[in-house]
C-alpha cells in the first residue's frame, strides 16, 4: 500500500445544476475510504451565465480561448467552487491543512474529441489561491492531446470502488446530462464510453415546456404520465453514434429535443426518457459479455421512470448506487479526488479501453498556492 492522501474532489457535471464536493482518503490504487460529501446548487444567475457560455463555446477552436462572457463566467464559477470548499470544510469541521490535494473538474462547455478539443471552465491557479490548497485540474487535456476521447475518466475509480463487489462482469452507469457506462470484466478489464443522452434532453424539455417553472422531471412523474412514441425512438436510434464501437464520447449538445417539439409535455418527456434508455441498452451490445447487474449513479437514478425503462429494455437488474453501498450523488466528485491523487503519484488515469488512447497515460496540471509571506 502506498501513501494514503486525504483528497477533495469537485465535480460539476453536464446537468449543470451545481457543485458536488467529496472528501476521500486514498492511495490512488486499492485503498479508498469515503469520508464525507455535499452538493451546492448553482444559483439562477450562474445557471443562466453557463447557458450563455455553452452557446458561446460552440465556436471555440482552442481550449484556452475565452471570448465573450466565458472569462467572467469562468472566474465566477471558480469563486463558487472556492466558496463550496470553504463551506464544506467548515460544515464538516475539517481542518484545511489536512487536505493534501483538490481535484477540480470545472464545467465542460465543449467536448469535440474528433477535433482534439475539450474545454472545461475552471481556473485551477485561482482556485488554489482562494483555497490555499494544491489543486490538480485539466485532467482531460493530456488524453485528448494523445488522441484519446478525453472521457470518461471515472472508470479507474469505479473499479477501485467496486472491488468489494464479487459479481462480475459488472456495469456502473452514471446518468448525468450525458450517460456513461463502465464495464468491469471478470479479470478487472475496463471498457467505458458515453452511451448517449442521460438527463440533459429531458431537463431542457421540461424547462422549455414549463416556461422555466421546472428544471427536471422529478421522479420521472411527467414521463410516467405520457406515452412513448416508438417511431421517434426508432428514428433517434438510427443515429450513427449508437452503432459506432467504443471508446467514444459526446458533447452535451450533440443531441437536441427537436424530435419531440410537437408533442405534449408528458409525451415529450416519456419519449425522451425512452430514447436515453434505448441508447443505454444499445450500448450494452458493444460489450464482450453482458453485465450481471447495472449499478446506477448520478441524478438519473432518482428518476423511477428512467430506471424502469432501462431495466425493461436491457433485461438486466438495475440497482441504485446506494443499494450497492455507494453514494450515487458523490461518486464522480470522489473520482476526481482519486484521480488527483493518481496524478500527483504519476499513475495512469486513462486507458485504451476507456478513452481509446494508445497506452495508459497520466494527466492533470498542478497549481500550488503561494507560500506564506516571510
Amino acid at each position: 500500500m502506498g501513501e494514503v492522501i486525504r483528497a477533495l474532489g469537485l465535480m460539476s457535471g453536464t446537468s449543470m445544476d451545481g457543485i458536488d464536493v467529496a472528501l476521500i482518503e486514498t492511495d490512488g490504487e486499492d485503498v479508498v475510504k469515503r469520508v464525507a460529501s455535499a452538493t451546492y446548487a448553482y444559483d439562477a444567475d450562474l445557471r443562466a451565465g453557463l447557458g450563455v457560455a455553452l452557446a458561446e463555446a460552440r465556436d471555440l477552436n482552442g481550449r484556452d480561448e475565452r471570448p465573450g462572457s466565458l472569462r467572467q463566467v469562468e472566474r465566477t464559477l471558480t469563486e463558487r467552487n472556492a466558496e463550496a470548499v470553504a463551506a464544506f470544510l467548515s460544515g464538516e469541521y475539517i481542518e484545511p491543512s489536512t487536505v493534501g490535494v483538490v481535484g477540480y473538474h470545472g464545467q465542460t462547455v465543449l467536448h469535440r474529441p474528433e477535433a482534439r478539443l475539450t474545454v472545461q471552465l475552471g481556473d485551477g491557479p485561482l482556485l488554489s489561491k482562494l483555497t490555499g490548497l494544491p489543486v490538480v485540474y485539466d485532467l482531460r487535456a493530456d488524453d485528448i492531446a494523445a488522441g484519446g476521447q478525453g472521457a470518461p475518466l471515472v472508470p479507474v475509480y469505479h473499479r477501485a470502488l467496486a472491488a468489494g463487489l464479487i459479481e462480475r462482469p459488472l456495469a456502473i452507469l452514471n446518468i448525468g446530462g450525458v450517460a456513461n457506462l463502465t464495464w468491469i470484466g471478470r479479470d478487472g478489464a475496463l471498457i467505458a464510453f458515453d452511451t448517449g443522452p442521460g438527463g440533459a434532453l429531458i431537463d431542457d424539455w421540461v424547462a422549455r415546456s414549463s416556461n422555466g417553472a421546472h428544471s427536471f422531471d422529478e421522479d420521472g412523474r411527467l414521463a410516467a404520465s405520457g406515452h412513448v412514441n416508438d417511431e421517434v425512438v426508432g428514428f433517434f436510434m438510427g443515429h450513427e453514434y449508437f452503432a459506432r464501437p467504443p471508446p467514444k464520447s459526446l458533447d452535451r449538445n450533440t443531441f437536441f429535443w427537436d424530435l419531440v417539439e410537437w408533442m405534449s409535455p408528458e409525451d415529450g418527456a416519456a419519449t425522451l426518457t425512452a430514447m436515453s434508455a434505448a441508447a443505454i441498452a444499445r450500448g450494452l451490445k458493444h460489450l464482450p459479455e453482458p453485465p450481471v447487474k447495472i449499478v446506477a449513479c448520478g441524478g438519473g437514478r432518482e428518476n423511477a421512470t428512467m430506471m424502469a425503462m432501462i431495466a425493461q429494455q436491457t433485461g438486466i437488474e438495475v440497482i441504485s448506487a446506494e443499494a450497492a453501498g455507494f453514494d450515487g450523488n458523490s461518486v464522480e466528485a470522489e473520482a476526481w479526488a482519486y484521480l488527483a491523487v493518481r496524478s500527483r503519484k504519476g499513475l495512469a488515469i486513462t486507458f485504451p479501453g476507456t478513452t481509446g488512447v494508445a497506452a495508459p497515460i497520466g494527466g492533470g496540471v498542478l497549481a500550488l498556492p503561494a507560500p506564506p509571506a516571510a
